[in-house]
């Protein structure tokens, strides 16, 4: 049974931009370190995203990284395989060519 974390981005509309999230695939590297697990447009028509993760899905933090136009990260939803939800409340504008901070999740490295 393949794995499932669901990301929810909520953002504040007004800007637009594209942000590095995720066309669905799957990821299959295990290696320690960063890795791109996909790319979205954020259009602002919804004030939220999903991302879905397959495969490869052991993360200790994630990160976002910003092209095109600035938007602004409000808050995130994560869910966990195991059922547990993270709220994240990040409030951070992103920059054209920025990144969001480092966000750790709970519990280190998990599904």
């Amino acid at each position: 049974m393949k794995k499932i974390i669901i990301m929810i981005l909520l953002a504040t509309a007004g800007s637009y931009g594209t942000l590095s999230a995720q066309i669905p695939k799957v990821v299959i590297s295990d290696k320690t370190g960063w890795h791109r697990i996909g790319k979205t447009t954020v259009n602002f028509l919804t004030d939220r995203d999903v991302i879905h993760i397959l495969g490869a899905d052991r993360f200790a933090a994630i990160q976002f990284k910003v092209t095109g136009a600035p938007i602004y990260l409000s808050e995130l939803e994560v869910y966990y395989e195991s059922g547990d939800k993270q709220n994240i409340t990040i409030n951070q504008p992103i920059k054209v060519a920025g990144e969001s901070r480092v966000i750790d999740l709970n519990g280190g490295e998990r599904d």
